[in-house]
């Protein structure tokens, strides 16, 4: 007999977590920006990698678990690509790009994660939400305001984002119950900063404006410290999240993010959204919430349901 661990209340806490990140993830853009005044890209991206393993060490010291991958080498290890890879193309985005622009563009990933979660993996998802999800999407569309001709091949970035991120979401998934979550952070730490270190070395001195490292000044290692505990934080509550809750249930949930964004945008870079990325902004808030409605009757109507006799 099979049991399904997908249960309503650990859907909810999943739910709950996906909403956490969505309110944390966009300080570490904010940071990212702040500190992208100064300093390369590629080191932003390292630095929040070896932030990352930092603050997750002691945590794993302390709950005393194995540092053993079980196995899970080359899952892990395409997972820390993928981030990093998401990392340094949304970095090198929002240096130019207004943050609402940029995520904007970015939330087509929700949608492909949705689909994949979908047809790939056979998970639950109703004609309701692929609606609501759909409406969303719409919404985002009506954010994304820069252009080819705006912002050059920068406009570009975002999109690779977008397809790392899913990617990075789906191998998320893919290890649920297979590795503890804290320690899922820590090697993803680990092996992204083996991976992105020694190309900032190697890039000292070379001229290259998204590489070639500087020493940081004042507070501008506030900023630089401030990407890696803001992305620790809330890559912590994804992850827990979605070992609680399918990736197609969450995945639209992070469409909150945009307007996070937008106000923190306002807020600290004076950016603010014009009247059509207002009302995709609307679409986007109206959709999540429906969203979050169809899961709570769902839960409701799975609770109520007779149990089968054993």
């Amino acid at each position: 007999m099979t049991h399904n661990t997908d249960t309503p209340d650990r859907i909810m806490l999943g739910v709950m977590l996906m909403l956490g990140f969505c309110l944390t993830a966009p300080l570490l853009d904010v940071a990212a920006k702040l500190a992208s005044i100064t300093i390369p890209v590629g080191q932003i991206t390292a630095a929040r990698f070896l932030v990352q393993l930092g603050l997750m060490l002691p945590v794993c010291l302390m709950m005393g678990l194995s540092f053993g991958m079980n196995g899970r080498l080359g899952l892990l290890s395409l997972r820390a690509l993928l981030l990093l890879l998401s990392t340094f193309f949304f970095i090198a985005a929002i240096r130019i790009m207004p943050l609402a622009d940029a995520l904007a563009i970015v939330f087509i990933e929700p949608f492909i994660v949705m689909l994949v979660g979908k047809y790939a993996f056979g998970e639950d998802v109703g004609m309701r939400r692929i609606g609501a999800a759909i409406v969303g999407f719409f919404g985002v569309m009506l954010v994304i305001q820069p252009s080819l001709a705006t912002f050059g091949a920068v406009a570009l970035f975002p999109l690779g984002t977008a397809v790392s991120f899913a990617g990075y979401v789906l191998v998320t998934r893919g290890l649920r119950g297979r590795l503890h979550p804290v320690m899922m952070q820590f090697h993803t730490g680990a092996i992204a900063a083996v991976m992105s270190v020694p190309v900032i070395w190697l890039a000292n001195g070379s001229g290259s404006e998204m590489l070639d490292p500087v020493w940081p000044t004042g507070v501008y290692w506030t900023w630089l410290l401030g990407v890696g505990f803001f992305a620790t934080i809330s890559h912590m509550m994804m992850t827990y999240g979605l070992t609680f809750a399918p990736s197609s249930t969450l995945a639209p949930m992070q469409y909150f993010e945009i307007p996070v964004a937008a106000v923190l945008g306002y807020l600290v870079f004076q950016d603010f959204p014009n009247a059509m990325a207002l009302g995709g902004i609307v679409l986007i808030i109206g959709a999540g919430i429906y969203m979050i409605h169809r899961e709570r009757v769902t839960s409701r109507g799975i609770k109520t349901r007779p149990h089968a006799p054993v």
